[in-house]
């Protein structure tokens, strides 16, 4: 009976994933702005990891610019930033590494401490790379307060939200370069 319950919990847990990648991509088809549908990803990623905060960086000339957050800090998003040098986000888009912290990751030596952000004094750190073709184009951070080990199931599903993110973001970019040859061409008075 406990290999059943164990396989039927297995089988619960993929579920879950599946309905959190699906509602991701759907992301991907439709014409919402950019930091709506980053907002509406950090907001799935805590409802379905069951996390404290999740914080989305994107790269901007070099510098990792946090651009969503499921907190309520608005004052920070766009204004918090950080070298690739620094911190353990920092650590994770130079590395192109996954990197999971179960307790006390303020400890750690490459953790930088941003006063205006209170989940830095949060115990558990889970962040993946958002990437896309090879490229790392910004970062997503899962934190919890309490201690947290993070299992596979955890660690894959985030690195996969990453890579969905990275896609969302080239999308949207594709989508504003079209718009403006458009706008451009109309202006223009050329044909198409």
């Amino acid at each position: 009976m406990n290999r059943v319950r164990e396989l039927e919990q297995r089988l619960e847990g993929a579920e879950h994933q599946l309905r959190l990648l699906q509602r991701i991509s759907r992301f991907m088809v439709r014409s919402a702005p950019l930091k709506q549908s980053l907002d509406s990803v950090v907001q799935l990623v805590v409802e379905f990891m069951e996390c404290d905060s999740c914080l989305l960086y994107l790269l901007e000339n070099n510098e990792l610019v946090l651009c969503a957050s499921n907190a309520a800090h608005p004052q920070s998003i766009g204004k918090v930033r950080l070298k690739l040098s620094e911190g353990l986000t920092g650590w994770v888009a130079r590395e192109r590494r996954l990197l999971a912290i179960s307790r006390e990751a303020y400890h750690d030596p490459r953790f930088k401490l941003f006063s205006e952000l209170p989940e830095d004094t949060f115990e558990a750190f889970l962040s993946a790379p958002i990437v896309f073709r090879n490229g790392v184009v910004g970062v997503i951070n899962v934190q919890h307060r309490d201690p947290h080990a993070h299992n596979g199931g955890e660690m894959e599903l985030l690195t996969t939200v990453g890579e969905q993110v990275g896609c969302l973001l080239e999308l949207s970019r594709a989508a504003a370069a079209d718009e403006s040859r458009v706008a451009s061409l109309l202006t223009s008075g050329s044909t198409v």
